[in-house]
């Protein structure tokens, strides 16, 4: 039986940094959890990870892939605020105006 569980450390160089880290790797079993599936994930993974509560898991053939999650819509403020700067914030339709426009409606 393989080390289950047992986590195994190596130095690994990180090109984004360009500084040396320690990396962690682990092997573990999928157990049942009621209909599904699941695995244990050491804590210093975790911390190592910077993973929160709450994850996005997306399939990858013969892998899943783990990652923070992301806040909804995070990023548009800055995306709105680019589109702004570069004059892409325009309407593309051309105001149309209704009976009710002209002849109803009155701003105060």
């Amino acid at each position: 039986m393989p080390n289950v569980g047992v986590p195994t450390s190596e130095l690994a160089r990180s090109t984004e940094r360009g500084c040396n880290v320690i990396t962690m790797t682990s092997t573990t079993r999928i157990v049942r959890i009621g209909n599904s599936r699941g695995i244990r994930v050491p804590k210093a993974l975790l911390e190592q990870a910077q993973l929160r509560a709450e994850v996005e898991l997306r399939a990858e053939p013969g892998r899943l892939v783990v990652r923070a999650s992301r806040p909804t819509r995070g990023g548009w403020s800055d995306a709105a605020r680019t589109m702004h700067e570069h004059g892409d914030d325009r309407l593309l339709d051309t105001v149309a105006t209704t009976r009710f426009d002209d002849e109803v409606w009155e701003w105060r």
